[in-house]
């Protein structure tokens, strides 16, 4: 014998939506984030553009091989240093 509790499931909904919207938001429109570094994981909010940019692809392309696409952060995770990612951005057209 049971019996259900319809106000916790959607609770849980309402909860599971707040959480997530309160992550986009702090993300302008045409931006995503990314996760840099080795050891130590810092955030970077970058313009959608940077997918047009032969050398970003690039750093894609690593990310790919490195974590497939089941990536720990949650967000993309690109595998090189933050003084290495700062550098190729700052060459690349915003």
């Amino acid at each position: 014998m049971g019996f259900r509790l319809p106000g916790i499931s959607n609770a849980k909904r309402s909860l599971t939506r707040s959480l997530s919207a309160s992550k986009s938001l702090d993300i302008p429109k045409g931006y995503f984030a990314v996760y840099v570094g080795k050891s130590q994981m810092k955030r970077f909010v970058i313009p959608v553009s940077f997918f047009n940019e032969p050398m970003f692809l690039d750093l894609l392309s690593q990310a790919e091989e490195e974590f497939g696409y089941d990536h720990p952060m949650g967000g993309i995770t690109i595998p090189c240093s933050e003084h290495t990612f700062l550098d190729l951005t700052s060459h690349l057209c915003v």
